[in-house]
């Protein structure tokens, strides 16, 4: 399984259930990313997607502890171990911040848009450039939008070749 997420400086990705800073770019490569794949989400990340529904091209796993929880166009697994053995190398997943903190450990790669900014965020993703396990694999160039300086940097497991 693979990340994907959008981070401020200090590893911030969300305040009240909404990315803190959307970038058009950023979409479109999770779009590109993720097309075709299986993306694996919380309940309040689906919650914060247009109409509340799963990304159209992809297979939705909703992961949630609600044995009754239902959605339009989502899979429901209600343990991590499922959501595991539901999904591939390929595949990703996409948030919230209880989930990647779950799921991060059966991921060998983390596709990280870094905003160079820091805001008020109430939801963190795990700091990687702290975590001796994994390392930078790539790094793009800052890039600007709406003045909005960002770069795509992209982790592997550091015992990965």
């Amino acid at each position: 399984m693979q990340a994907i997420v959008n981070v401020t400086e200090n590893w911030g990705i969300g305040r009240d259930n909404r990315l803190i800073f959307p970038l058009k770019a950023d979409l479109r490569r999770f779009k590109e990313l993720t097309m075709g794949h299986a993306v694996v989400m919380g309940r309040k990340t689906l919650e914060s997607l247009p109409g509340k529904k799963g990304l159209p091209g992809r297979r939705n796993l909703v992961l949630s502890r609600d044995e009754s929880f239902t959605a339009p166009n989502v899979e429901v697994v209600h343990s991590p171990l499922q959501a595991v053995f539901a999904t591939g190398a390929e595949d990703f997943c996409i948030g919230g911040a209880s989930v990647y903190r779950v799921l991060l450990p059966a991921c060998d790669r983390v596709y990280v848009t870094k905003v160079l900014a820091t805001a008020e965020a109430d939801a963190y993703f795990p700091d990687l450039d702290e975590d001796p396990s994994w390392r930078i694999e790539s790094e793009s160039e800052v890039m600007e939008e709406n003045g909005i300086r960002f770069q795509y940097v992209d982790y592997v497991r550091a015992n990965m070749e």
